[in-house]
This record gives structure tokens, sequence and C-alpha cells, in this order.
């Protein structure tokens, strides 16, 4: 009898529309590798609709909270349900920037300079020299995310407003010019390395994400082999440091521009990347000789508990 996949999606976070593509994808490839799949979209039920239907594997297409910060984690982990991604210690952690941050550092991987403020006291007056960029904690998708410019006499006034809900705290960084990078890890592997580009030549937010054409992505990344190399090291220490599971991939800054630092900085891992087809981590394992239908098949064979 084929292995029976629950496929979780959707949520209520603010990633639910990208959860809901993510879920819808690895649900159909999953059919094409001959397991028998069920499509959830997660409710306040989802306790009893899990304990009901008692799956196989749990293939956790969620992103953003409740599903990337060790809640569904944790659920599932009480109802003995194999599931895919990381663990519940590694996924809260992963998802609370700041923390995040403190051990990728003590692990010798290389991070942003910055602090956490309460957003009134940052919309009152600088918390960093300008530029820098504003962050809620524990969002992804670069939901929330502000550049504040060079030359920028006062701070972003939403901060202060009702339009504001992404916490009362937010982080703070210092701004690294250059390349955006992003490399995978599957199991203990570091991926192929992708620079992404805005195709509207700003910066890499929501919409370059997700819009059709929003973004370009040079796969393999032009750089020269030391710091391709270094990447790659970079995102699996920090892979490890955090205790992540199966698949994450890590997001960082390269600075070569002229007269540049050459910082190169991990801005965070995520533990629950997209997943279509022609999302970062497919592109990147089909670099490495992964179909999509190859990689959910390793990640459903991966799956288990403690993790």
């Amino acid at each position: 009898m084929p292995k029976h996949v629950a496929v979780l999606m959707g949520g209520t976070s603010s990633e639910r529309e990208v959860s809901l593509n993510s879920g819808a994808a690895c649900a159909q490839a999953l059919e094409g590798e001959g397991f028998r799949v069920t499509r959830l979209d997660i409710g306040p039920d989802v306790a009893t609709v899990l304990a009901d239907l008692r799956p196989d594997v749990a293939f956790n297409a969620l992103h953003g909270p409740a599903g990337e910060d060790g809640t569904i984690q944790g659920l599932l982990e009480i109802l003995k349900i194999p599931y895919t991604h990381s663990g519940v210690l590694a996924s809260a952690l992963a998802m609370h920037k700041e923390r995040a941050k403190v051990v990728m550092a003590a692990a010798g991987v290389s991070v942003p300079e910055g602090r956490v403020v309460n957003r009134h006291d940052a919309a009152k007056s600088h918390p960093l020299p300008p530029p820098y960029v504003l962050k809620p904690i524990a969002e992804g998708s670069s939901v929330g995310v502000i550049i504040v410019r060079d030359g920028r006499s006062h701070p972003p006034q939403i901060l202060s407003s009702q339009e504001w809900v992404y916490g009362e705290e937010i982080l703070a960084e210092s701004y690294v010019a250059g390349r955006e990078l992003t490399c995978a890890v599957m199991g203990d592997r570091a991926l192929g390395v992708i620079e992404i580009k805005a195709a509207s030549g700003g910066w890499y937010d929501y919409d370059a994400k997700y819009a059709p054409g929003g973004s370009i992505h040079v796969l393999p990344a032009d750089l020269k082999p030391n710091v391709y190399q270094r990447v790659q090291e970079l995102s699996l220490t920090a892979h490890q440091a955090l205790g992540c599971r199966g698949v994450s991939r890590a997001d960082l800054r390269y600075d070569d521009t002229p007269g540049g630092t050459g910082a190169l900085v991990v801005l965070e891992v995520n533990t629950q990347p997209g997943m279509t087809q022609t999302s970062l981590v497919p592109e990147m394992a089909a670099h490495a000789g992964f179909n999509f239908g190859g990689l959910v098949r390793w990640m459903v064979e991966d799956a288990s508990l403690g993790r």
C-alpha cells in the first residue's frame, strides 16, 4: 500500500498564499511519485483532523508563524506523526531572527550588526546610523521589512501607526550593500549558490519574490571560487548550528561594491523555504541532479520524529 502523506498548507500567517502554492505543487509531485496524498488547509481544528487522519508522514508546506516556528512541529511530536523539515527547537530558533543570529555568530557565521528596538522608539529617532534595515523579528518573505536609506532625516513613521501589525519589538540591522545570495542545504550537503536580482532593479522584496518575472536567478552565481565555497560553508554551518534538519535555505549578502567592505554575511536561515516548481530550493536541487519529484520524495523519506 502506498505511504499516506498529509500535505500541510495554508494556515493563517501573512504567507498563507505562498504556502498554498507550495503545498499544491508538492502534493501534485508526491502523487506523481506514487504516494497517497491528502491536502490539508490548516485551521484551528488541525489537531483533531490529524488525529483522525493518522497519515504516515506530514509534509510541512506551511510558512510563517504557527507553521515555521515550532508550533506545528510540537503538535506532530505529540501525535507521533513523522514530519519533514526541522524540529521544534530549530524551527523556533531560526524563526526568531535575533536569537538565531546569536547562535550563528557563536558558531563562527558572520551576521549583520544590529539590535532589537521598540517600534515606537525607532519611529522617534534612528536606532542605527543610516543606511539600515528594520524587520519584524519573526516574519518571512520580506514581510514588513523597511530599508532606511542613507541621508534620510527621519525614521519611518509607519512604525508608530496602527498599520504596523508585526509586533512591538523589531530588529534593526546595518545595511549590507552588494549582492543578494542564497544557498540551500539538503541533509548534510550544501547545494549550489544562486544570486538573486530584482527585475525592477530595486531590492528583493515580497513582490520581487513572488510576482511572475519579479526576479532573476543566476545559478551558479558568478562568484570567485573561494567566495562561492565560503557561501556554501556558511550555509551548512548555520544549518547545523541551529539544529536544522531536512532542507533549509540561507539568505546572504555579499558586499563586492567598489570600495565596499567585502563583507559576506548570513541574514537568516529559512527552515520552511518556498517549494513551488519555480522556487529557489527546487532550482538548486535540480542543479544538483534532483528533479522536483525526486526532491519531495527525498523529503518524505527523510521525515522522522525527534527532529
